[in-house]
């Protein structure tokens, strides 16, 4: 560490956390032209530019691997205080955590309720799709996260959760009256139900159905959370791509049928996180992988 100044690190990630040099300065209880020297020495340092001066500021793909580093020897000096039993140490450990909203609407939540009350863990969850949480990650805003990626992000180790079996389904009435034909036909005209402008999954499907020549209808409904999206697909608005845990108890109901049998989709999803020596980061390691295995498929 000799080489990066662990007080223009830790600059720079103030820089970024406050959004501009003033309030950065504010925070650490500088002046601006302190922060200013501190931020361009480490630029000079590692003859990179770190910052972009926007507003807010924002980091620079380098700049991002620093802001990384300084959040983990931040999270590495919490747990060297609390195992030392030093002021502060009674304050609870927080872990931030990126997971899609499928994960977080069926099995995730569970997996957190295992860890012990006694740990003082304190979960900041962000919501994201599963093929963008590395990116959160990669700009160190988040210690660990599901993804749909194997390709573990620099600093971070990966391991195989398990898959998220997603249905084609649709209520009774809707698919009656909208998905007759063929699938590959019946779905370029039929409403759809998609979770935000982002997600591609009920396109990828029909395309995959229809070999590449379509996605789906363009008469198509936003309803960005999980819960939501599996309502609006049983109460007619359209169809949709729904996760077999949310969709079978509603198959049972009679609520929901599957109108294109054997075409489930599984996505595999991932556990990344900082290769730390932390004991908070394992403990939630562990606990995530066991409520996995037992929720999703191998």
């Amino acid at each position: 560490m000799s080489d990066l100044p662990l007080d223009q690190v830790r600059t720079l990630l103030a820089v970024v956390d406050e959004g501009t040099f003033d309030a950065a300065a504010a925070a650490l209880h500088v002046t601006p032209s302190a922060v200013s020297q501190r931020v361009k020495a480490l630029e000079q340092r590692t003859g990179r530019v770190l910052l972009l001066r926007t507003k807010p500021v924002l980091p620079t793909e380098s700049g991002e691997v620093l802001v990384r580093l300084a959040r983990q020897v931040a999270r590495l000096e919490r747990d060297a205080h609390a195992e030392l039993g030093l002021s502060g140490a009674g304050e609870p450990t927080r872990v931030s955590v990126a997971v899609n909203a499928d994960s977080l609407a069926t099995w995730f939540l569970g997996a957190l309720t295992r860890l012990p009350a006694a740990s003082r863990l304190c979960f900041e969850l962000r919501r994201e799709d599963e093929s963008h949480t590395a990116a959160l990650l990669r700009e160190g805003t988040v210690m660990a996260a599901v993804t749909s990626s194997p390709d573990p992000v620099p600093g971070c180790s990966v391991r195989h959760l398990g898959r998220m079996r997603y249905l084609p389904v649709a209520a009774p009435e809707f698919a009656a009256r909208h998905l007759a034909g063929p699938p590959a036909q019946a779905l370029r005209r039929a409403p759809v139900v998609v979770f935000d402008r982002r997600d591609d999954f009920q396109d990828g499907f029909v395309r995959r159905l229809t070999g590449g020549r379509s996605g789906a209808s363009a008469l198509r409904h936003y309803v960005p959370t999980s819960e939501g999206f599996v309502e609006a697909v049983a109460a007619g608005l359209g169809w949709g791509m729904v996760p077999e845990a949310q969709a079978d108890p509603l198959l049972r109901d009679g609520r929901l049928t599957v109108f294109a049998p054997d075409r489930e989709v599984d996505v595999s999803l991932y556990w990344q996180q900082w290769k730390l020596d932390s004991p908070a980061l394992a403990a939630v390691s562990a606990a995530v992988t066991r409520a996995a295995a037992e929720a999703l498929r191998g």
